[in-house]
């Protein structure tokens, strides 16, 4: 896939991670018909950030992303991206924007070029080279019509179509689900490297933590249409540790931790997750059960179920 390196342009006014968020939303509630998706959702996202926006099916996170865009209108609660209400974008902010969403609907009568020029006609700033290197890179036929594409093709060419006019920001809703692995590396290498100048801002939906865990500065968790952490990657990953405790006696089935999010009881080894791990009080009950123990990191996949285990 064609380097982005380039791919930077230079925002009014913006510089790295400014004070104002480039994305915010605040108490936003949606419900179709009794059943309620989004339940007072706060998030703000700064310039420069990449979050990767978590949660499992029917959490929600498509409903918010279609908020965001324009496509749904909340019951209640404030969503703004550059400062502009989500329901009535300015044609600047739109033209400032890149989405890809998780359906595709393009034009099955069109020809692949033919769509990105019809694509293009509406951003003075396309970027053609960009959009050909990756075409021809992608092995996208040019003279094929759409309809008949794979639907890994499909996102191929919603991918193109989403980073041809160099957006400030660009929305994900599971970009990469249908890509082979070879082209979803390199779509993330394409990402790591739009993000590079901490002047472009990403929301990227994903179920493939270890995509996340590979591009991203923030994570965002949605469970039960609230967002229950938005933090730091590495924050998260440094306050999310599973401790091993061991004795040669074993431990009673009711062994627990205070503020433990699971315990594991196996035999002479009690594996026990935890969150802002005080490494004295683990040290004193380490003696106090005359046990030997082991602290281990966790990936942002092991963390993520353990938060929904501890439902």
């Amino acid at each position: 896939m064609a380097s982005l390196a380039s791919f930077s342009s230079p925002t009014p006014g913006g510089s790295a991670l400014d004070d104002h968020p480039i994305l915010a939303v605040r108490g936003v509630e949606k419900a179709f018909g009794k059943t309620r998706v989004l339940q007072g959702i706060d998030l703000a996202i700064p310039q420069g950030a990449v979050v990767g926006l978590l949660g499992t099916n029917g959490s929600g996170k498509s409903t918010l992303i279609k908020c965001l865009v324009g496509l749904l209108k909340p019951d209640a609660g404030d969503l703004t991206i550059f400062g502009e209400s989500c329901w009535n974008l300015s044609a600047l902010a739109k033209s400032r924007i890149g989405y890809v969403p998780q359906e595709l609907k393009l034009f099955p009568w069109m020809k692949v070029k033919h769509v990105v020029n019809y694509i293009a006609a509406f951003y003075p700033t396309w970027d053609y080279d960009l959009s050909n290197r990756l075409i021809d890179e992608w092995d996208l036929p040019r003279d094929h019509r759409v309809g008949p594409l794979s639907t890994g093709q499909m996102q191929k060419l919603a991918i193109i179509l989403a980073l041809g006019h160099r957006p400030d920001l660009l929305i994900l809703d599971e970009p990469v689900a249908s890509l082979d692995p070879l082209a979803r590396r390199e779509f993330l290498r394409s990402i790591r490297e739009l993000a590079a100048d901490e002047r472009h801002t990403i929301l990227f939906s994903t179920h493939i933590t270890s995509d996340l865990e590979r591009i991203t500065s923030h994570v965002a968790l949605l469970r039960d249409g609230r967002i229950v952490f938005h933090e730091e990657l590495d924050t998260l990953k440094d306050r999310f540790k599973r401790v091993l405790f061991t004795r040669s006696r074993g431990f009673p089935p009711d062994f627990t931790v205070a503020g433990a999010l699971h315990v594991d009881i196996a035999g002479t080894t009690a594996r026990v997750t935890l969150t802002d791990v005080d490494d004295d009080v683990l040290a004193r009950l380490a003696r106090e059960e005359q046990a030997e123990l082991v602290v281990e990191d966790l990936n942002l996949e092991e963390i993520f179920l353990e938060l929904h285990e501890k439902r």
